[in-house]
């Protein structure tokens, strides 16, 4: 079975236990989001698309502010320490709202939403909708930061594709869970048990996280990379301050590329998230229809994004390179509302967006986290969770600017495939220029190894 993996996935067998663990590692953190996910977005359609498109612009605003708190935190600790802090902080986080929750109900209040909202399932519901909105990038962020910390250039064109699967079948359990349990129950502590359910799996990660950390020392020697380097992210503190990632990306042109790709990803993210939670909101009633919704749409969307990985992505940015392989998402973005313009239906607005997204987590991500593969540690844990969350979230504010423009102006779906032309136009000259940019970097990283 090792032989067959190894030949098959193109990972050698010393590699196999990282690679394997890594995936461990991705399941659990998915797994763990996926059981909050329906929550988050049934709370924030509760009241409305108005809401909602505030409840953006107080997310990104806070995604900074978040940024920053972690660069600071980063600074002062080694990743053996600030990973697990990470996690340890959502988990509690969770503790508290679950506990806000049950007191809430306890009194006679009911969720938000309901006939029985009160202030204090509208705060602790919109609360909890802005807080995960800016944690659930955090979570992969940190994520991606420690496997491109731990597996250089050729590594990660191997093993992250494979890695990623491990992270799809977690987003399907935890989607095919939700939906099972809201389906069979109204009971108001259900987002309760959700969030309980989110985190164990989110302890789950840190044992995961600290056993792939201790393996990937001992095992440093197998794959080339000096021992003293590694142990040295391990063990040593990464210093600087808490300014440091907004003034790396600013003063960098292959980071503000990289922050480019992502901006227009989010924008094209948002416009489908809007169309997909106007239809959920249309169509349901009550808190957990709303939950059990947006689960249906997740497990399909994963199930697309994993036999995307297991079928085309171990063997795709091996063959056509980072540049194409990300030039791919800005194709179908493109190709996707021509077709919505033209058959406007709900059937090809769920396959459009299980598409899209398989495009993006399947596709893109792993092409897009090699690029932070030659970038310093620093970087990688402080300009990255700048890129990946506020950035990101930023990306998001101007989509939700651009739908309410459109919708102002009465713009059509054709008038929306039409403006995607251009916009995938330079999307996918920016795919290309960051993947050559990458080569060089790396060509000079493995110059400097060679003369340690």
């Amino acid at each position: 079975m090792t032989d067959f993996l190894s030949r098959y996935l193109r990972i050698k067998k010393v590699e196999l236990p990282l690679a394997l663990l890594g995936a461990l590692y991705f399941f659990c953190v998915l797994c763990g989001y996926f059981f909050l996910r329906p929550v988050r977005e049934a709370m924030g359609v509760s009241r409305g698309m108005s809401d909602l498109r505030w409840l953006f612009t107080v997310t990104s605003i806070l995604s900074l502010v978040a940024v920053l708190a972690f660069g600071g935190v980063v600074a002062r600790m080694n990743r053996r320490q600030f990973i697990p802090v990470a996690y340890l902080f959502v988990i509690v986080c969770l503790l508290l709202f679950s506990g806000l929750l049950i007191v809430n109900i306890m009194s006679g209040g009911g969720l938000i939403g309901s006939e029985a909202e009160t202030l204090t399932s509208r705060l602790v519901g919109y609360t909890f909708y802005v807080w995960l909105s800016v944690i659930n990038l955090f979570i992969t962020s940190v994520f991606w930061a420690f496997m491109v910390d731990i597996f250089h250039f050729d590594q990660s064109k191997r093993m992250f594709p494979f890695i990623g699967i491990g992270g799809t079948l977690g987003a399907i359990m935890g989607g095919w869970s939700t939906n099972q349990v809201s389906s069979m129950t109204e009971s108001p502590y259900l987002p309760v048990g959700l969030m309980l359910a989110g985190a164990l799996f989110f302890g789950l990660a840190i044992v995961v996280m600290l056993t792939l950390d201790r393996m990937a020392i001992r095992l440093s020697s197998f794959y080339g990379t000096p021992m003293d380097r590694i142990a040295e992210r391990r063990t040593g503190k990464m210093g600087g301050s808490l300014w440091e990632g907004l003034r790396a990306i600013g003063t960098s042109s292959y980071l503000l590329g990289i922050g480019a790709y992502i901006v227009l990803m989010a924008v094209s993210n948002t416009l489908i998230y809007f169309t997909q939670a106007s239809i959920i909101l249309e169509n349901t009633d009550t808190l957990s229809q709303r939950v059990a919704g947006f689960a249906q749409f997740d497990m399909l969307a994963q199930i697309a994004t994993l036999f995307t990985q297991i079928f085309i992505t171990t063997h795709l940015i091996k063959r056509i390179g980072v540049g194409w392989t990300l030039a791919i998402l800005p194709a179908v973005t493109m190709i996707g509302f021509t077709i919505l313009s033209v058959w406007t239906l709900y059937g090809v607005m769920a396959i459009f967006q299980a598409l899209h997204r398989a495009t993006r987590y399947a596709v893109s991500r792993p092409a897009r986290e090699t690029l932070f593969s030659v970038v310093s540690a620093s970087e990688k844990y402080k300009a990255k969770p700048v890129v990946d969350v506020f950035l990101y979230r930023g990306g998001d504010v101007a989509g939700a600017g651009i739908d309410s423009l459109f919708a102002l102006l009465g713009v059509t779906l054709a008038g929306i495939a039409t403006a995607t032309i251009p916009l995938a136009g330079v999307w996918t000259v920016l795919s290309v220029r960051l993947s050559r940019t990458q080569a060089k970097k790396a060509a000079m990283e493995e110059s400097h190894l060679a003369s340690i």
